[in-house]
């Protein structure tokens, strides 16, 4: 996706989740807005804890019942997804018509990042198939330290 349509693909999911809260008679609040907004314009896995860092640094703030429920109403809207990979907490991504895909996520800075494999997607029907079993979907999350904590110049790289 071009940095254009980046910007438009926000644009439209901003537009969508007033849309949303109007047809669910949700207020459309300034801070629903500014929440909606650092989620949807980011391609990170945000937690609640970085949405309202985030929300301060851009001269906004909202309380964490707040962030909690705009991202509650956020995910039921579709257009954010929440991720789970056993931190202790929550992380969220814009959907934003996003095809399956897995996480590599670095133990000590808490970097995600996306990938796709076809080999992968195509060796999880066959594990299946070897077992009787008919495949819905899967996740997979690889754990382990990104190349940045490795060299020791990440964000958490041991002092």
């Amino acid at each position: 996706m071009s940095h254009t349509s980046d910007a438009a693909a926000i644009v439209a999911d901003r537009e969508a989740f007033r849309a949303f809260l109007r047809d669910h008679n949700l207020p459309a609040t300034a801070q629903r807005l500014a929440i909606a907004e650092v989620v949807l314009g980011t391609d990170r896995h945000l937690s609640a804890d970085e949405v309202a860092t985030e929300l301060r640094a851009r001269g906004a703030s909202a309380g964490t019942a707040t962030v909690y429920r705009t991202l509650e109403v956020l995910v039921r809207s579709g257009l954010v997804v929440e991720r789970d990979f056993g931190e202790g907490f929550k992380r969220y991504e814009a959907s934003r018509g996003v095809p399956h895909h897995e996480h590599l996520l670095c133990t000590v800075c808490g970097r995600v990042t996306e990938f796709r494999d076809e080999r992968l997607e195509r060796m999880t029907t066959l594990l299946a198939e070897a077992h009787d079993f008919s495949r819905q979907r899967h996740r997979l999350v690889i754990y382990g330290l990104c190349g940045d904590c490795r060299r020791g110049s990440g964000r958490g790289a041991p002092r």
